[in-house]
C-alpha cells in the first residue's frame, strides 16, 4: 500500500525514493542515544552545581562532541526521510520528468559536495591522529576520536545520496519524454 505523497505532484517520488536501511536506522538510534546522553549530562551538571557546588568540568566538552556527532549522523536520516527543504512553488510547475531531473541534479550536486567533504574530513582526522592532538581540557581527549564521527556521518550521507540519486534516475527514466 502506497502512502500519499508528502508534497503535491510528488506521487512518483514515493515509488522511487529509497526506504531507510539499517545504516540510516542505526544513525537515528545513535542520535537518539546522543540526545538522551546530553540530557543526562546537562541535568547531572545542573544538579551537582546547584546542590553540591561541584562541577564535572567536562560537560561542555562532552556536550560539544555529542552535538557534532548528532549533527553529522543525522544527515543520512534526514536524507532518507526527506526532511530537507523543497522549493515547492517551482517543483509544482515542472513536469514529472523535469521534477525528477531537478531532484537528480540536486542529488548529484550534493553527492559531489559530500565526496569532497568526506575527503577533506578524512584528511583532517588523519592529521589529528598523526600529530597526536589532544583537547586542552582535563579529559585530554585525543581529538581524532570525536573528529572521526564527522567523516563517518558524511560517508553515511554519501551512501544515502547515491541511493536517492539512483531512485531519481529511475524516476526520470520512468517519466518518459
Amino acid at each position: 500500500m502506497q502512502k500519499d505523497a508528502e508534497f503535491p505532484g510528488e506521487e512518483n517520488e514515493d515509488a522511487f525514493h529509497p526506504a531507510p536501511t539499517r545504516m540510516e536506522r542505526g544513525c537515528m538510534v545513535i542520535c537518539e542515544i546522543g540526545i538522551a546522553a546530553i540530557a543526562v549530562i546537562v541535568i547531572t551538571e545542573i544538579i551537582t552545581r546547584n546542590l553540591f557546588g561541584f562541577s564535572f568540568e567536562a560537560s561542555e566538552e562532552l556536550g560539544g562532541y555529542i552535538i557534532v556527532g548528532i549533527s553529522f549522523l543525522s544527515l543520512p536520516v534526514c536524507q532518507v526521510y526527506r526532511a530537507y527543504h523543497h522549493v515547492q512553488f517551482i517543483q509544482n510547475r515542472l513536469s514529472p520528468r523535469m521534477r525528477a531531473l531537478s531532484h537528480l541534479v540536486f542529488d548529484l550536486l550534493s553527492l559531489v559536495f559530500a565526496v569532497v567533504l568526506l575527503w577533506q574530513l578524512g584528511r583532517f582526522v588523519m592529521q589529528s591522529y598523526r600529530s597526536e592532538d589532544v583537547s586542552p581540557t582535563l579529559l585530554a581527549t585525543p581529538l581524532w576520536i570525536p573528529q572521526s564521527i564527522m567523516p563517518i556521518g558524511i560517508a553515511a550521507v554519501t551512501i544515502s545520496l547515491l541511493r536517492a540519486a539512483w531512485g531519481n534516475f529511475r524516476r526520470f527514466l520512468a517519466a518518459g519524454g
